[in-house]
């Protein structure tokens, strides 16, 4: 289905929003607004239009975290005010950036604002409106990056926010003039509320974050499996070893946390009892494979 020369897929419901061909599936509209979007025939459509002014916001966000630029609406009323709503509160001082990027493949990533320096954990894509917030909420005193897949436009965030970046010398390829160069697989408690954590698997030099020992900055090495109801870390996307990642989450499964944040797949929040037999649940599972 063809209009105004943007190929529009034939899975969406009538209506203001729609989502194109250039949809890459990456999953971000359906976390943001679930009411509005689902997988259709392994792409995301819209299913239902959005009416009430929450529902409509909703997709407007989707809209502005898209990848690949795949949502639009013929009816820009309320596009303007989703911009300004990004990044998007968590929890505690924790946010969602929204505006991924496609050099990422639509990962997410997050702002922490924290009374001795910002973090950043991965990168968006480079948006004034987003740069802007940011800018309001404090800046980047540093960005932490997972794995070589999800630094986006970090160079250009570090640059305009003077901030240091973290990277293993594993990946070191994907941003070779980072300030922080991680080696060896030991976790580095960096500052009382930021613990360092090597998890090599999914790439040889994959990192997590944790912070305050509750939220868990997880990037492609595990995420919650909405459809299973439980934790999940994808085989068919490990580029490096699985037997290295199995063994990387034996180890994360003693630590403490409550809150996982992933680069790709939905978020989760479990009490502390929950999310450690969850996660030993998974490493079973994993060992199985």
């Amino acid at each position: 289905m063809e209009g105004d020369g943007i190929m529009k897929l034939e899975t969406n419901v009538e209506g203001s929003f729609y989502v194109t061909i250039a949809c890459i599936d990456c999953d971000q509209c359906r976390q943001l607004a679930p009411e509005t979007f689902s997988e259709v025939s392994g792409y995301s459509a819209v299913i239902k239009q959005p009416i009430h002014p929450t529902e409509k916001a909703k997709a407007f966000q989707a809209l502005l975290a898209c990848p690949t630029g795949a949502i639009h609406s013929e009816d820009k009323e309320g596009l303007r005010e989703a911009m300004q709503d990004f990044p998007l509160l968590i929890n505690d001082g924790v946010y969602y950036c929204g505006f991924t990027s496609h050099r990422s493949y639509g990962a997410s990533s997050y702002l922490i604002v924290h009374p001795d320096g910002n973090w950043l954990v991965d990168a968006p894509r480079w948006h004034p409106h987003l740069v802007e917030n940011i800018e309001k909420l404090g800046g980047i005193n540093y960005i932490f990056l997972t794995h070589q897949d999800d630094v986006a436009d970090a160079a250009r965030y570090a640059s305009h926010f003077q901030a240091e970046r973290f990277i293993h010398e594993k990946e070191l390829s994907a941003q070779p003039d980072a300030e922080h160069i991680m080696k060896g697989t030991e976790p580095i408690s960096w500052h009382p509320d930021f613990r360092l954590i090597m998890a090599p698997g999914h790439t040889p030099g994959h990192m997590l974050l944790l912070y305050r020992q509750q939220f868990l900055f997880t990037g492609d090495h595990l995420a919650w499996d909405r459809d299973q109801e439980d934790l999940t870390a994808y085989r068919d996307h490990c580029w490096y070893s699985w037997t290295e990642q199995t063994r990387s989450m034996q180890r994360l499964a003693e630590e403490t946390f409550s809150w996982i944040l992933p680069g790709h797949g939905d978020r989760i929040h479990l009490p502390p009892l929950q999310m450690k037999e969850a996660m030993n649940r998974l490493v079973r599972r994993m060992q199985k494979q």
